[in-house]
């Protein structure tokens, strides 16, 4: 349900987090954290490990397969964002000894669907290089 001052995309993005944290947690990982800044201009949807991995989560929902591929929404201006947010994220924790990687989830439905779709699309894309220094 959206909240005053919500528009409906972000209370649908909101939804489709809690969508994909919970379908992860189902698959075994621990989240992390959600919606996770690193500093104050980039942020990363969900943070999880399993295993000896860290997972860096992007969510994309949508209502309906009509509105595109979830790969196509992340473009290369995104995946370097999210590369910088990661890599200041490692930083943080002084780069421990994991794997690290990013995995895109596709949530579609709409905000209170019982059963929304969920595709979870492990090592989506690899960090971007300017970046890769650090880790």
């Amino acid at each position: 349900m959206k909240k005053a001052g919500q528009t409906e995309a972000h209370a649908a993005g909101l939804w489709g987090e809690d969508v994909a944290a919970a379908s992860l947690q189902r698959e075994g990982y621990e989240i992390l954290g959600r919606r996770v800044r690193p500093d104050r201009r980039d942020e990363i949807d969900i943070v999880a490990r399993k295993d000896k991995s860290l997972v860096f989560i992007e969510v994309k929902t949508r209502r309906s397969e009509e509105f595109g591929r979830p790969l196509a929404a992340v473009d290369s201006a995104k995946r370097k964002a999210l590369s910088r947010a990661a890599v200041r994220y490692l930083q943080q924790l002084n780069f421990p000894q994991m794997y690290y990687r990013f995995d895109t989830i596709e949530v579609v439905g709409k905000v209170g669907d019982k059963t929304p779709v969920v595709r979870h699309i492990e090592n989506s894309f690899p960090f971007d290089r300017r970046y890769m220094l650090g880790v």
